[in-house]
């Protein structure tokens, strides 16, 4: 299983609303993969070139390399910290990418899909700098909307030109782009019109989003620029066009070949240099890409059309490109976007809540599970503190918490260890067999991207465990210790049940769970931030995430409980939050600050 999750822009911290998109429903997927007994290669890391880095670094006096380096390192860390495991999280400035994304380059533009053509590019007046398609905004001449971007309009979701804007302005600064006649290479995307139809004619099982959103994309696909002028980016390795100073590929180009130049890091790294390709070229392989609605084009249009091309596969043919052929995507997962009081997340608006301001103030699985159960899985999704809250103290609080904590209180108390379940009875039984079947239930739920379902029905074993204690009251078989045992047995599998069942969603405290209940050694493993050499390029370094996976305990399955394991009295899994937050907020300073 390849798990392909969408790059974050490394011109800045990343809010909750990024990860609500590519983040935390991929790790999600990722985790319950491991479980089931899949090996998976989950993969991405900081996308860094193009003009908005250079606009940032010259906002806060660094390089542009200098301000990558800056935020690569807050993204990684804050990635580290919401535990998402990573096989590799890399950058896009690593000697290993430019040279992958040469090589896709060269053997798109051997088989004919890259073409050469004068255009008009926006330059700024004011700087003479490149301005990016996103970075130019005006009224679409399609549909008439307000605030269409250079590249697409989000209303009705045609590709354009920033020139064919009505009252095209800058988003940096507001003035009227100048245009200029300029020479660029070209996707020539009307080449893959045939083979592009056909292939998505066969992704019946996408999410609606997704499919409706690129077949209208396919019926009117024409090239696109790969190239810009500007100084920041990968250099273009053909003859007149190498030596150019202010030539580069366009990032969306090269962010894209990213999952697969990461993949093959990857396999470098690990010391078989050929381990990508049983994710990449096995037929049998899955390959599944996580992002947010805004990058569909990108994965579900262009990152497909850029595959065949490399393959041979698109409307000209054409031979196969260095590294085989290489597997088209299995599924696109979108999701809709986290707002914050109906408005989209904006760092410029001050709508913006830091990932790092988050894990400070209420640690990862809060966040985790906030976002997999009431999160923009299918449509966009209001954040508020006072939701928040609520599914903090009611479900994970007072709901899981208050289960682990009295069942394993209680038979801590009494008896020190799991107790034997001596004399049961069919109470028992029924609730057993609610919690194995959940296995199913929720995996099948898990393996579709249906978050929130399988979230919600892990949450109705517990819920059905908190019933069951309160129905059988264990507290007052003082008289009946076989009882009593026999209850606190059951509570103590279903609790070891639902925590197998939450892993993927809150591997943080189901490792803390693991121990409550006599168990030793990594139950769900996290990532590790690993100082790194660059393969190829001498004396630069990088941080990483990588991480031990295979050496975690927890798999798909109901496990018996062992008989005679000991217990401790356990510490509260989740603190409540004070409900006046719900209300307010948090007061916090900006992570600027």
């Amino acid at each position: 299983m390849l798990t392909a999750v969408a790059w974050p822009y490394a011109n800045g911290p990343r809010h909750i609303g990024h990860v609500s998109g590519f983040g935390v429903p991929s790790d999600v997927f990722s985790r319950y993969q491991r479980m089931s007994g899949n090996r998976v290669l989950m993969v991405s890391g900081t996308d860094e070139h193009g003009t908005p880095i250079s606009v940032q670094a010259d906002k806060e006096g660094l390089t542009t390399r200098e301000l990558a380096d800056k935020y690569n390192r807050v993204i990684t860390e804050d990635l580290q910290g919401l535990g998402l495991s990573y096989d590799l999280f890399t950058r896009t400035t690593t000697g290993n990418h430019y040279e992958v994304v040469q090589q896709i380059f060269l053997a798109l533009h051997r088989n004919g899909y890259i073409v050469p053509k004068t255009t008009t590019g926006a330059i700024s007046p004011s700087t003479g700098r490149t301005l990016p398609d996103r970075y130019i905004e005006g009224t679409c001449p399609i549909c008439g909307y307000d605030g269409a971007r250079g590249d697409q309009c989000d209303n009705c979701g045609n590709q354009l030109d920033p020139a064919e804007l009505i009252n095209p302005v800058s988003r940096i600064n507001g003035e009227k782009p100048r245009f200029v006649e300029t020479e660029h290479l070209f996707l020539d995307l009307s080449a893959f019109t045939e083979s592009l139809g056909k292939w998505l004619s066969t992704r019946t099982g996408w999410r609606s989003n997704v499919l409706k959103f690129t077949q209208n994309l396919v019926e009117d696909m024409r090239p696109r620029a790969i190239s810009r002028d500007l100084d920041w980016g990968v250099p273009i390795p053909l003859d007149g066009w190498r030596d150019q100073s202010m030539k580069r590929l366009y990032v969306w180009f090269d962010a894209v070949i990213g999952y697969f130049s990461a993949s093959v890091e990857w396999a470098r790294r690990t010391g078989d240099p050929d381990a990508w390709k049983q994710f990449w070229t096995d037929p049998s392989a899955q390959g599944y890409y996580f992002m947010g609605k805004d990058n569909i084009t990108f994965h579900a249009q262009i990152w497909p059309a850029l595959l065949m091309g490399h393959n041979g596969q698109g409307d000209k043919g054409g031979e196969v490109g260095p590294y085989g052929t290489l597997n088209l995507p299995d599924e696109i997962v979108s999701s809709e976007f986290l707002t914050m009081s109906g408005s989209k997340f904006s760092t410029s608006r001050g709508t913006v809540i830091y990932v790092r301001d988050f894990l400070r103030e209420f640690g990862p699985d809060t966040l985790r599970y906030f976002i997999s159960v009431a999160g923009p899985e299918n449509q966009d999704t209001d954040f508020t503190w006072d939701e928040f809250v609520r599914r903090t103290n009611f479900e994970l609080a007072n709901e899981w918490g208050n289960l682990v904590n009295r069942s394993v209180s209680m038979a801590a108390k009494n008896n020190g260890a799991v107790p034997a379940p001596t004399t049961p009875k069919a109470a028992d039984e029924e609730l057993k067999s609610l919690s194995r079947n959940a296995f199913e239930t929720v995996g099948g739920h898990l393996q579709r991207s249906r978050f929130k379902l399988a979230a919600q029905e892990a949450m109705r074993v517990v819920s059905a465990a908190n019933k069951y204690l309160s129905d059988q009251e264990p507290w007052k078989l003082k008289d009946d210790p076989d009882r009593r045992d026999a209850v606190l047995h059951t509570a103590l599998q279903v609790v070891s049940d639902a925590n197998t069942l939450l892993t993927p969603f809150l591997p943080h405290s189901a490792q803390k769970v693991h121990e409550l209940l006599g168990g030793t050694g990594v139950w769900s493993a996290q990532p590790e931030l690993r100082e790194v050499d660059d393969l190829d390029v001498p004396e630069r370094q990088y941080p990483v995430l990588m991480g031990e996976y295979a050496a975690e305990q927890a798999s798909w399955e109901s496990r018996e409980i062992e008989v005679g394991r000991p217990l401790k009295k356990p510490t509260p899994l989740f603190a409540k939050l004070d409900a006046s937050l719900g209300e307010t907020g948090p007061e916090w300073a900006p992570i600027e600050s």
